[in-house]
């Protein structure tokens, strides 16, 4: 590469974050964009324009539902993950407690679950948070031991955020029958939604999340799916909407925008292939720097691979990278740049763990971006490390 196609290569974004957030589709920013000017109306209101705005809000609920394989009315649109984790472990919670007071969860899972999670301890509630092993997998027999006929919530992550590793959410859900718990099954599926093919029923969830701006949505929209016949109580109080559980006028230009997105998504089984040889691209890419160790388990989901650049921290990694038009992350979003929870628990030597970063792809991402990446790395590996 001469100095010419290198000033260009550095000029032009290579974004590989998209597991904090996705670039909006021009077709839901449309989609949402018509619905604030021609459809304006308050899906509540009797008149015609209510009308309408009602049978947009309608349509858009039986998309989402339809990839979830679910019922229009399991489908309660919220303003994201964060929302719809906390309603589905507090409203939980609060619904069950006549039954039991154990709540099992794990020590890698978002911090909206892990904080709600802290909330109902301070409430009085046991929590259990189950740690991963050392490959950042969650045992099966850990979780086991941990379900008993008090335990009245089990919420575990499908995909981890941070890692791409896939928990065991089918299994937790034959272990709350085999234990005869009168628990829930809650699992965060933000990372896994239009990424792996899967609906609750067959999952055996009572309660899932999803969010939009995951798959080229807009923020400020996601959705819980709560199972026909299934009871949780209300954390938002008001005009009724969204079943009671999440009073207060719906944002029908974000929830249509989350459909638009939704509709526009292959399917998995179209994508997985393409996505792991990315992902086997950009590690054949890095496979000859000695200081990059994958932190990732080679079975997890392609989109995510963390890895650390061994000797050089991660903020500092980031910023060199950002200076050449490459967008990495040194975890989740939501953690905004604190040390990740989800790397202490596995376990991770302090040096690796503090120089890790995630790559994170999307059905836009290009081999172009990942030589761009694996090309800063190894700049990056040799000019910083001197300088320490």
């Amino acid at each position: 590469m001469n100095r010419e196609q290198e000033a260009e290569h550095m000029t032009r974004e290579h974004y590989l974050d998209n597991s904090a957030t996705t670039p909006v589709l021009p077709e839901a920013a449309a989609e949402a964009l018509r619905l604030m000017t021609d459809c304006w109306g308050n899906p509540s209101s009797l008149h015609s324009r209510g009308f309408w705005a009602k049978k947009e809000l309608d349509a858009a609920r039986a998309t989402v539902a339809r990839r979830l394989g679910a019922a229009p009315e399991e489908i309660i649109f919220t303003s994201g993950g964060t929302e719809a984790n906390n309603m589905a472990l507090l409203g939980a919670a609060a619904a069950r407690r006549r039954l039991g007071n154990k709540i099992v969860t794990t020590a890698v899972e978002h911090d909206s679950v892990l904080q709600a999670a802290k909330e109902l301890e301070a409430q009085g509630f046991q929590v259990v948070r189950i740690p991963p092993d050392k490959a950042g997998l969650v045992r099966p027999q850990d979780l086991e031991a941990a379900i008993d006929e008090s335990t009245i919530l089990v919420s575990l992550m499908l995909v981890n955020n941070e890692t791409g590793t896939l928990l065991p959410v089918r299994e937790a859900a034959q272990m709350i029958k085999r234990g005869r718990a009168p628990a829930l099954l809650h699992t965060d599926c933000v990372q896994a939604f239009c990424k792996m093919d899967f609906t609750p029923q067959k999952l055996g969830a009572d309660l899932c999340t999803v969010s939009a701006h995951k798959i080229h949505g807009p923020k400020g929209v996601g959705a819980l799916y709560v199972k026909r016949g299934t009871r949780i109580l209300p954390r938002v109080f008001g005009g009724g909407q969204e079943r009671g559980l999440r009073s207060g006028t719906e944002s029908l230009p974000l929830i249509g925008a989350f459909a638009k997105a939704v509709e526009l998504s292959p399917r998995p089984a179209a994508l997985l292939p393409s996505m792991r040889t990315l992902r086997e691209t950009l590690l054949t890419l890095l496979g000859d720097i000695p200081e990059i160790v994958v932190n990732s388990p080679e079975e997890g989901l392609p989109y995510i691979l963390n890895l650390s650049a061994v000797g050089v921290r991660a903020e500092t990694m980031l910023h060199f990278l950002a200076q050449r038009g490459i967008s990495v992350s040194s975890g989740s979003a939501c953690g905004k740049g604190a040390p990740s929870h989800v790397l202490a628990a596995m376990g991770l030597p302090k040096e690796r763990a503090a120089s890790a970063l995630r790559v994170s792809l999307s059905r836009f991402t290009t081999e172009e971006d990942l030589a761009a990446l694996a090309q800063g790395l190894r700049a990056g590996l040799d000019s910083l490390a001197k300088e320490r």
